[in-house]
């Protein structure tokens, strides 16, 4: 199969614009962060607030803070998202109000720390609780898991490199899968509850720790646990009416979120003891054990399928957002191209696989998730500190949604405050994470703003990139000279 121009003769030719195109509906978007956010934390291990704050009620006003602070951040976004209409989220925020530089550093973090690393986590745990139920007694085989890690995906990205709308399609029915569980985890919840199981609740503040330490590392467990809202901010072209259905996505996901948390958090007091949940591996199964009998096999599997909308969103939203860095020069430009015939970022998607792949050979992947977290929280407070900073470069920028100023700012002081407390508390794995984004400053120099390469070197990169074009059969978007094959 050749490329053909316009206008040549003696073939059938098909004409298609090469682009990607507006087809995520609300519904989908909602799907998209609610599959994103809910992971495995509230299944496996939502004890990290109640550990550190030592009572129920301190536990439970903890999830309600860390939620409406998350909900906010959101917000923040929803605005930017409005007023930068671009696929790409933060990184084109953080390039409108810093510039350049900031920007691809931004990139560089999302490439490195919060996008593989995050996929690749989610998968081990995904493998670990399908194949659970084949192990009741002992932990899964570790090639067993890595291998069936491995395989997932592999299967999620060909599904997104296949078809958008089919990967959104089954992010709604993975969403639906995993608010199943969550429900029936609250129904027997609310069942023991309304049968008078209530000592767990008696004087629910007691022994509370309310010092300064407990309660921002409690924050810091909560933060996380609400992580991925801002994904939706990756696929904005992608998004059908983006100004009316982001705001609207995020105000429902958020919504759903903080109200699923809270009555699963009261469902498991219902059923378990703090110290049983304190106690667990993971709280959902420990659950069902004592509530499901012969189904208790089930919720492995559910929490497998929970994670695996993780997976596929975050393959999903992260893509846009390479592929948008490369198309703005910060990446290679093969990752800038969309496959002709499926309209999809191929090349992003084939090198999220690739780091993925080499992510799930750490031997402490949960090591890698603690920088993927100061990754995030660094970015995040760069974000809102731009957003303040717009409002006074660019004040009559359109903005459809306008948020009182001190909120990105004081939002931002709190990021930057999580980001420190990360410095304190995991030194060694944000002194990482800082000397990753030390490389990242020699690639930006080396890749971005050497222009002028010796010409062997530029011919090897043209060269490189036109093998991959050939082989992927991808072009640049909008490209009047590839819109045509025979």
């Amino acid at each position: 199969m050749g490329f053909c121009k316009k206008g040549d003769k003696g073939s059938a030719q098909i004409t298609k614009k090469v682009e990607l195109k507006k087809q995520i509906t609300l519904l989908q978007g909602v799907a998209i962060i609610i599959g994103i956010i809910i992971g495995s934390g509230i299944f496996v291990s939502p004890v990290g607030i109640l550990f550190h704050v030592r009572s129920v009620g301190m536990s439970m006003v903890m999830w309600v803070i860390c939620g409406i602070y998350n909900t906010l951040c959101a917000l923040c976004y929803a605005e930017l998202g409005a007023s930068i209409p671009q696929s790409g989220g933060e990184y084109m925020y953080i390039k409108k109000a810093f510039g350049d530089f900031p920007a691809f550093i931004c990139l560089w973090i999302n490439f490195l720390l919060i996008c593989p690393v995050g996929i690749a986590a989610a998968c081990l745990i995904f493998s670990t609780y399908l194949i659970k139920p084949i192990f009741p007694d002992c932990d899964p085989p570790q090639p067993a898991v890595r291998l069936i890690a491995a395989v997932i995906i592999c299967f999620l990205i060909a599904i997104n490199m296949r078809n958008v709308k089919w990967a959104a399609k089954m992010q709604v029915v993975i969403t639906a899968s995993k608010l199943i569980a969550l429900a029936l985890i609250i129904v027997i919840g609310l069942l023991y509850i309304g049968r008078g199981e209530i000592d767990n609740f008696q004087n629910s503040f007691d022994d509370s720790d309310y010092s300064v330490g407990a309660l921002a590392i409690s924050f810091y467990s909560g933060f996380w646990a609400y992580s991925g809202w801002s994904y939706l901010n990756f696929l904005t072209e992608e998004l059908i009416n983006p100004n009316r259905n982001l705001p609207l996505a995020i105000i429902i996901s958020m919504s759903v979120v903080i109200t699923v948390y809270l009555i699963a958090n009261v469902a498991y007091l219902g059923v378990l003891t703090p110290i049983e949940m304190l106690a667990s591996p993971a709280v959902a199964v420990t659950f069902a054990e004592k509530t499901l009998g012969v189904m208790t096999w089930a919720m492995p599997i559910l929490i497998a399928l929970s994670v695996c909308g993780m997976i596929n969103g975050t393959a999903l939203s992260m893509s846009r957002l390479f592929w948008v860095g490369a198309r703005e020069g910060h990446f290679p430009a093969p990752m800038s191209m969309i496959n002709m015939k499926q309209l999809t970022p191929m090349p992003s998607l084939l090198v999220i696989l690739i780091l993925s792949l080499l992510m799930q050979s750490s031997n402490d992947i949960f090591y890698l998730i603690e920088m993927e977290g100061f990754g995030f929280a660094s970015v995040l407070t760069i974000v809102l500190a731009g957003q303040a900073w717009l409002r006074y470069k660019q004040p009559n920028l359109k903005r459809p949604i306008k948020l009182p100023i001190v909120l990105p700012i004081l939002l931002s002081l709190v990021s930057l405050f999580i980001v420190v407390l990360t410095v304190y508390q995991k030194p060694h794995e944000s002194g990482l994470a800082i000397g990753l984004v030390g490389i990242g400053v020699i690639v930006y120099v080396v890749g971005c703003r050497w222009k002028n390469k010796p010409k062997a070197i530029q011919g090897k990169i043209d060269w490189v990139t036109n093998v991959i074009q050939k082989l992927l059969l991808v072009v640049p978007q909008d490209d009047p000279d590839a819109v045509n094959w025979d």
